[in-house]
């Protein structure tokens, strides 16, 4: 299950996730919507927990405490494998720490993305690493496993400046580490003053990050997560092997029983549709057919070990992965397929091969539904 808490104290310059800046107010009402989302259909029970944003931090202590009484209340019998919550430095406080705590969270994701301050009031981030020390401290005191959040390709960052977030970072010997490349959206701060990434230094960091991070004893196991042995994010890996999930909130998706789809966006028009008894589902769609093939392939092979493919989706695919083969993009044995290290470079190009418009017939309903965004 994954809960949506689109609330922010300011919003980075990359970001364009679902948030609201200065609606504070606003979230009792949006709690209020949650548990009646949940008494809307008939979901089944989750068995991992994820709490993101927005920033679920940005709710203060009884706030927090609502949303864990309202999910008890909602999914009495859910047992949870896991459940995490991302939090930021400069909002996350003993007091917070506490009630998560008391309410079964395991796990924190924790925002950082640079240890260098120059470079994080850059990225329009609102904490400074002594922040990032202070709230990583508090997290480890009360017993939290932590995942750390990083980024390369930024404006500004060198080779030498990743490198020092990278050793800083291991340092502190976190069990998990999502890496991402910047990634420039329209709408945003960066996407409107026309910030690019350098494809060529963009690679290179990537290389440095996995190189090093393998070499401290970090299982490389998705595209853009390290982790130590045993300690891969269970909740993320039911997305990626196609399993069936629960999102509540705005913007969230759900796949339960082969059917897809997304709630509204809008705050208001969330809470108002929720609490009125209507669903606020926006979209959503079933595939079939190649469609459905393609995608069970696209989502396994961000997985290091790839993906076992039906008979069907190896015959449907044929073409498409011998050319893969032979660009060297990805590698076939028996019916498992994976991407090779040069495929992890390139994986959007493999990934539109599995992508439709395709040259057959597509049994498609509903509009597109765009899935939350999977971090960890």
């Amino acid at each position: 299950m994954y809960i949506h808490l689109p609330f922010c104290s300011g919003r980075c310059h990359y970001c364009d996730f679902v948030s609201n800046v200065g609606r504070g107010r606003a979230v009792p009402r949006y709690l209020d919507a949650l548990e009646a989302e949940s008494r809307l259909r008939a979901f089944p029970q989750p068995e991992t927990l994820y709490v993101g944003g927005g920033t679920p931090t940005e709710l203060d202590a009884k706030q927090l405490a609502d949303l864990f009484a309202l999910i008890g209340r909602s999914f009495p019998s859910a047992r949870w494998r896991e459940s995490t919550v991302e939090a930021n430095p400069e909002n996350l406080d003993r007091e917070k720490l506490g009630v998560l705590k008391g309410n079964g969270v395991t796990r924190l994701s924790l925002g950082l993305q640079t240890s260098d301050d120059r470079l994080l009031r850059r990225i329009g981030r609102r904490h400074d690493y002594a922040d990032f020390l202070r709230a990583y401290g508090e997290a480890r005191a009360a017993g939290f496993s932590v995942s750390m959040d990083l980024m390369f390709g930024l404006p500004g960052q060198t080779i030498e400046g990743l490198s020092a977030s990278i050793e800083a970072v291991l340092a502190l010997e976190p069990e998990h580490l999502s890496v991402y490349g910047l990634d420039v959206h329209e709408g945003t701060p960066f996407g409107r003053e026309g910030a690019r990434c350098d494809e060529d230094l963009g690679r290179e960091m990537f290389e440095l990050v996995i190189d090093r991070l393998t070499r401290a004893g970090y299982h490389h196991y998705e595209i853009s997560n390290f982790a130590l042995p045993g300690r891969e994010c269970v909740h993320n890996q039911i997305y990626w092997r196609n399993g069936e999930y629960v999102g509540l909130g705005c913007a969230a998706s759900s796949c339960i029983n082969g059917e897809r789809s997304t709630n509204v966006e809008r705050l208001d028009e969330y809470c108002s549709r929720a609490l009125s008894g209507k669903s606020p589902v926006a979209h959503s769609e079933r595939l079939s057919g190649k469609e459905r093939l393609g995608e069970e392939v696209m989502l396994g092979l961000r997985l290091l070990d790839g993906v076992e493919l039906e008979p069907e989706a190896k015959a449907a695919f044929a073409s498409e992965i011998e050319s893969l083969r032979g660009r060297g993009l990805v590698v076939l044995e028996g019916a498992r397929l994976r991407l090779t290290r040069e495929g992890l470079f390139l994986a959007n190009l493999v990934f539109l091969e599995f992508v439709a418009p395709f040259a057959g017939p597509i049994i498609r309903t509903g509009a597109p539904v765009r899935a939350q965004e999977v971090t960890a």
